[in-house]
């Protein structure tokens, strides 16, 4: 996590990042964003300006530079010749602002439709413009010369051409994945997201901070309260906002059990893909049990919007140990079930060893991050390398793999279930009595029975609901390692209760960008299963 931000300039952009990642070893790029500062009190040296994110090899520090965007149709030199991740982003930021990125290899709209008329993330653009899409891409744009960079001629070589998705039970959300076949094996492969774009980014500018949080549980719904979580802590950093231990610990038992539920999901997800029913029921009935402790604890089951600035809506109920007891040895015992019937499964390891590896350089250079990037062998999970919330205090094992293939993605999730009970078999131990959230009537509500007995606290309350939680002006990048990897949101406050921005680094969205990379040279079943342990959330890739 970090505030501190380097300005540079646009000339000496890809000789600065080069020797930031050559010589300082920050090899991991993050992510890239931009900011329109046409609304800002005192006006920058130009309107636009680009925030390039990276993290050190050794994963404990962050480093951050600042463009600012003389000429944004001129726009600055790419920088995806130095990070494959920088594909995406570049086009992204392309595609929400307007802003060019000279020599980019395929500079085109990502999350907005090919027909859309300007640039969403811009202040002056009209939020409630409706632009629909009358025709689909054929996406050949993309597709050949990928085609020609391999010697390969659709007709000459008897090449088919197909679609996998994006409407399509295997595809595992609003993913289109054009794969060019010989036979069944595909030769090249293009990606498309941006079915399930809906502007959180820019609903974000018009929200305060608390009225956001129902907004996150949307990101990777599988385990919203995640998202909840790791807003809130962003925001709760910038304020330097430590909240009370028994907050910390229930925080730590619902991010845990959020981490269970979204690894059952991919599990019983991708094992059924391939026709394991059996293990499937075995994985999603405790995950549904979990769903109920949730409901009964949140008053939700999916998209729960539990957290709040400062702390949570209330404590957990009487009865909760029991309930989450009995949850972990459902979760334990599906578990345990499943592995027996894979384990030493001839038909379930030749499906998934060896198919679509990606090497540890590999991983960082695609911006991989979480589970994905763990079984490649690179050991980064934000608890051990920048523990937060006591985690350094628990006892809990990184589970690291070796190879990087599909049995490895899906074997990393299997073990982290096991730890993450750990963890919270030891919370519930330790979780002391008291307050739960801090108290600061600048931030907290105050409870109904005041709100509703005098004056003072319904203006208290009125104040927060219209005004927001007042976050002192400046910029900062927070990450929390979600079930997925790396989840980070970039704030820009402008001290008001409403964030001028916010940028959400999704760590789906850089795993589905080398999706069609790691297929290639594999079969059609085979990117099905791979697609699978990815894990890909379609509400945190197109936001």
């Amino acid at each position: 996590m970090t505030s501190n931000i380097t300005t540079i300039e646009p000339n000496e952009l890809l000789e600065v990042i080069t020797n930031a990642k050559e010589k300082l070893g920050f090899t991991l790029l993050l992510d890239i964003t931009a900011v329109d500062n046409l609304h800002k009190t005192h006006p920058s040296q130009s309107r636009f300006e680009l925030i390039y994110i990276l993290r050190h090899s050794a994963f404990k520090e962050t480093l951050m530079y600042r463009v600012h965007v003389v000429d944004e149709k001129q726009g600055v030199e790419t920088l995806s010749s130095l990070f494959s991740s920088a594909n995406w982003a570049e086009r992204e930021v392309y595609d929400q602002y307007g802003i060019n990125f000279i020599n980019h290899p395929n500079l085109k709209r990502l999350l907005n439709h090919h027909q859309f008329v300007g640039h969403p993330m811009r202040k002056d653009y009209e939020i409630t413009k409706g632009q629909y899409c009358s025709s689909s891409e054929d996406l050949m744009d993309e597709m050949k010369p990928l085609l020609d960079s391999r010697g390969l001629d659709m007709k000459k070589d008897e090449l088919m051409i197909v679609n996998l998705g994006p409407s399509h039970p295997a595809s595992h959300g609003t993913i289109r994945t054009l794969a060019a076949l010989d036979g069944e094996k595909i030769v090249a492969g293009v990606t498309e997201v941006g079915y399930l774009h809906r502007g959180f980014e820019k609903s974000c500018e018009n929200h305060n901070y608390n009225q956001i949080i129902p907004y996150t549980d949307r990101l990777n719904y599988c385990s919203a309260l995640m998202n909840n979580i790791a807003f809130a802590k962003t925001v709760e950093d910038m304020m330097d906002i430590t909240l009370p231990d028994r907050g910390i610990f229930i925080r730590v038992i619902l991010a845990e059990l959020s981490r269970v539920i979204d690894h059952l999901v991919c599990l019983s997800a991708a094992l059924l893909d391939m026709g394991a029913q059996t293990n499937y029921w075995y994985l999603f009935n405790p995950r549904n049990d979990a769903y109920d402790f949730l409901s009964k604890l949140t008053g939700a089951r999916l998209t729960n919007s539990f957290m709040r600035i400062g702390g949570m809506t209330h404590d957990l109920y009487d009865g909760w140990q029991k309930d989450l007891a009995d949850i972990l040895t459902k979760v334990d015992k599906g578990v345990t079930e499943s592995l027996k019937m894979i384990t030493h499964n001839r038909i379930y390891n030749e499906r998934v060893q060896d198919i679509s590896p990606v090497s540890a350089e590999q991983a960082i250079e695609y911006g991989f991050t979480g589970p994905n990037l763990r079984a490649s062998g690179v050991a980064y999970d934000l608890r051990f390398s920048n523990p937060y919330y006591y985690y350094d205090t628990f006892d809990f094992d990184m589970v690291v793999g070796s190879v990087g293939d599909t049995y490895d993605r899906l074997m990393v999730r299997f073990e982290e279930i096991n730890e993450s009970i750990k963890i919270i078999n030891q919370a519930v131990e330790r979780i002391p009595d008291g307050d739960f959230n801090i108290d600061d009537r600048r931030i907290i509500m105050p409870s109904k029975s005041c709100v509703y007995g005098g004056i003072e606290d319904m203006m208290n309350q009125f104040k927060l609901v219209i005004d927001g939680v007042k976050v002192k002006k400046g910029e900062y990048y927070g990450a929390f390692e979600a079930a997925n990897g790396e989840l980070g949101f970039y704030i820009q406050s402008d001290g008001s209760g409403t964030p001028y921005k916010v940028k959400v680094r999704p760590p789906s969205f850089y795993h589905i960008a080398a999706y069609p990379k790691i297929i290639e040279s594999y079969q059609v079943a085979d990117a099905i299963m791979t697609l699978g342990s990815l894990n890909i959330i379609a509400g945190e890739m197109d936001r």
